[in-house]
């Protein structure tokens, strides 16, 4: 809980400075909303893992470093160097503590972008909570709760960052990547494009407090989304 206030804490300050006292009210009556309701239209792509040429993905950006984390301890010893990540992402320690892995790129010190992936259920239920099927025992996983902080949008990190992820399945033995992207999230859906994936379904997602439901029916086409 103090570390959910505190990440709260710094979004407020950060949105206040950079975007003002009506973004601010926006995005707060946004998140209040989101608590009580939520309503989802999403597809779940089926990206096949396979060898990548990393010049097509690099980021238009300098001085960038990538930390793959998957302990607390790792964490600290990174935010001691001053690479903090935790305080900028909701529930990062309960996720680690999960074994879900994130993956997180660093402008200098400042944190740029971060996804997360998983190769367990536990750790799925941590990354995202649409219950779509992974086959993890058949060398299935998943990514989820990829965000880009707002200063460093349009430089392309997103889809690096989903490079970075697929590689690091790949050199695992992992051959198919599945996630879940809100049917309006277009530069989300942009990104995957690049990497032509397949829409295994379509689904409807509803939260109502605590009480969460979620529909699929099978995607008409077997093409990547453009």
């Amino acid at each position: 809980m103090k570390s959910t206030l505190n990440l709260i804490s710094i979004r407020v300050k950060d949105t206040l400075q950079k975007e003002g006292l009506i973004s601010l009210g926006r995005k707060g009556f946004t998140s209040l909303l989101m608590y009580f309701f939520q309503y989802q239209t999403c597809y779940v792509y089926e990206h096949t893992i396979g060898e990548m040429n990393e010049a097509d993905f690099k980021p238009r950006i300098q001085d960038y470093t990538v930390q793959i984390i998957s302990t607390k301890q790792q964490a600290d010893e990174l935010a001691a160097a001053g690479f903090e990540f935790r305080s900028h992402t909701i529930h990062a320690s309960r996720k680690l503590d999960k074994g879900a892995i994130a993956f997180c790129i660093f402008v200098g010190r400042e944190l740029a972008h971060i996804g997360w992936i998983a190769m367990t259920e536990e750790a799925k239920k941590a990354v995202d909570p649409h219950p779509y099927y992974v086959d993890f025992a058949n060398n299935e996983a998943c990514t989820g709760a990829t965000q880009t902080m707002p200063q460093y949008r349009g430089r392309g990190l997103m889809t690096y960052g989903y490079y970075i992820r697929f590689q690091f399945f790949r050199e695992r033995g992992v051959r198919i990547s599945r996630n879940s992207v809100d049917t309006n999230n277009i530069a989300s859906l942009r990104v995957h494009a690049k990497f032509g994936p397949k829409i295994c379904v379509e689904a409807r997602y509803l939260k109502i407090l605590r009480w969460q439901f979620w529909k699929e029916k099978s995607f008409r086409l077997t093409s990547q989304h453009n």
